[in-house]
């Protein structure tokens, strides 16, 4: 079966569904599959559920799909660097689930190995339990969240085979692995594409078996969410 397609239009095709669950990989602008999210915008698709750690930020990121309000809930733990979410929020456009961040990462990383649910000390006793069947273990409280598994996970990767194989570089690592298993469709952008078998089997991040369809950015944009610089040596 060939996963490559080639664009990320075309590896969106057909698998888009208004009302659907998405996860979307990245840490800020880090490591987030603005190529697929740019498509995305273009299908038109709405209504969707988005599980990120955040909604990128205004003009960038899932803050794209913000602006064309295709977004109706965003499930994630840190949403403080965009201007627009913050406003959708508080007029009700926009629905929102909070998330410890380790929480959220096990939610995911739970959906993609097959676990309906787990417990957690994270949350006891706060507003994020509320609803939350809670159980006790060697003297401890615990809330029990569920794993998440979405329709579609978009990932961005830096190398990738044409078996889907990925390997993440650095920071953007983050959310990415956990989510490319934890979509029933995972689609993934790679900076570079190689032949299968090119990649040593203990580099793999990321088996291929948990990706359906891959489309080569090999000049994607990497935007910096805040520059920090130090002045130069006199």
């Amino acid at each position: 079966m060939n996963k490559v397609f080639p664009d990320a239009h075309t590896a969106l095709a057909g698998v888009l569904n208004d009302g659907m669950t998405l996860c979307c990989g990245g840490f800020g602008l880090c490591g987030i599959p603005g190529e697929l999210i740019k498509a995305l915008r273009d299908s038109g698709v709405k209504d969707l559920t988005v599980v990120s750690n955040n909604a990128g930020v205004d003009g960038a990121g899932l803050g794209l799909l913000l602006e064309t309000r295709q977004i109706r809930k965003m499930v994630s733990s840190y949403v403080g660097e965009n201007k627009l979410f913050e406003k959708l929020y508080l007029s009700g456009e926009l629905e929102l689930e909070f998330n410890p961040q380790g929480t959220l990462a096990e939610r995911i990383r739970a959906g993609g190995a097959g676990i309906p649910a787990f417990f957690t000390r994270t949350g006891v006793g706060t507003l994020i339990a509320e609803g939350k069947e809670t159980r006790e273990f060697d003297g401890h409280a615990y809330v029990m969240e569920r794993g998440i598994v979405a329709d579609v996970s978009l990932v961005h990767a830096w190398k990738g085979d044409t078996e889907g194989n990925l390997v993440y570089r650095k920071t953007a690592r983050n959310f990415n692995p956990m989510m490319a298993t934890a979509g029933k469709v995972t689609v993934v952008q790679v900076e570079h594409l190689v032949p299968a078998g090119e990649i040593d089997p203990d580099e793999i991040h990321t088996p291929g078996i948990f990706v359906q369809r891959i489309v080569h950015t090999p000049n994607v944009e990497k935007m910096i969410e805040k520059r920090t610089t130090r002045p130069r040596a006199a």
